[in-house]
């Protein structure tokens, strides 16, 4: 199948390759066709540059005070392990200087040289090992865990509004993905379409590129779609529905933690 000639299938593929939720089989032959194809190598990484940007939606954070303690502790036990490996490697230098008569001091003297710098070397090591091993630890608990992910597109399947539910601090984040901005007397909203029910208002956007909205897993929960819709600035009353035109919509899709 030449999947480049059907480009909203592309996207939606790419799109789902890009967030992790395309997987097994389905993620190989996407790969495979990646590697012989350049339009779907292409897609790919046109995703993965848009989805790059949400790490910097996260804040900073500062280290606890216990880091620095076991900064300390590791390189105290790092120096203490490089004093028993000068001594061990001392003995068998003493012991030639013993037999042949040669005074071993030149020898000391150029072998601790080495040894304090390798301890130095190592103790460096350790701590760039233990401050990335904190970042990673700060980045893996400030990320969002995603349970909830949708791609919304308008009627051409050109994909505007990525939105992802964090359960860690039920928050639904959007990240626009089109240029499209509504009307200074306008505002963009957010509706949860459950089955065989009305629409029900998830919040109203902001005019910034990425937007949070306070939400819970009871209200995306059995919530097979979602859609922003054009009204008056400021948005409707939840029970009211949209009363302006629908823009985007997709699915939403319930991914593992």
């Amino acid at each position: 199948m030449n999947i480049a000639a059907h480009p909203e299938l592309l996207d939606l593929l790419a799109a789902n390759y890009a967030l992790g939720t395309l997987r097994g089989g389905a993620r190989r032959r996407f790969e495979a066709m990646a590697r012989e194809q350049a339009p779907v190598r292409a897609a790919a990484l046109t995703w993965q540059g848009r989805l790059a940007g949400m790490g910097e939606l996260q804040p900073p954070v500062v280290p606890d005070p216990a880091v620095w303690t076991r900064i300390h502790n590791l390189i105290e036990a790092e120096q203490a392990s490089e004093a028993m490996a000068r001594q061990r490697a001392a003995s068998p230098a003493r012991a030639r200087a013993a037999t042949t008569g040669t005074p071993a001091t030149g020898g000391w003297l150029r072998s601790l040289a080495v040894w304090r710098g390798a301890s130095l070397a190592g103790a460096l090591a350790t701590i760039i090992a233990v401050v990335a091993g904190l970042d990673l630890q700060r980045q893996l608990q400030t990320t969002p865990a995603v349970q909830y992910v949708a791609v919304l597109a308008d009627d051409k399947s050109a994909a505007s509004m990525l939105v992802t539910f964090d359960p860690k601090h039920n928050q639904l984040v959007l990240q626009r993905l089109g240029s499209y901005q509504p009307g200074a007397d306008k505002s963009l909203q957010l509706w949860a379409l459950p089955p065989g029910g009305a629409p029900r208002s998830l919040g109203v956007l902001g005019d910034g590129p990425a937007i949070k909205l306070t939400a819970s897993e009871a209200n995306l929960r059995a919530v097979p779609a979602l859609a922003i819709s054009l009204e008056p600035r400021g948005g409707v009353p939840s029970e009211r529905g949209p009363t302006g035109p629908v823009l985007f919509h997709g699915p939403l899709i319930e991914k593992t933690l």
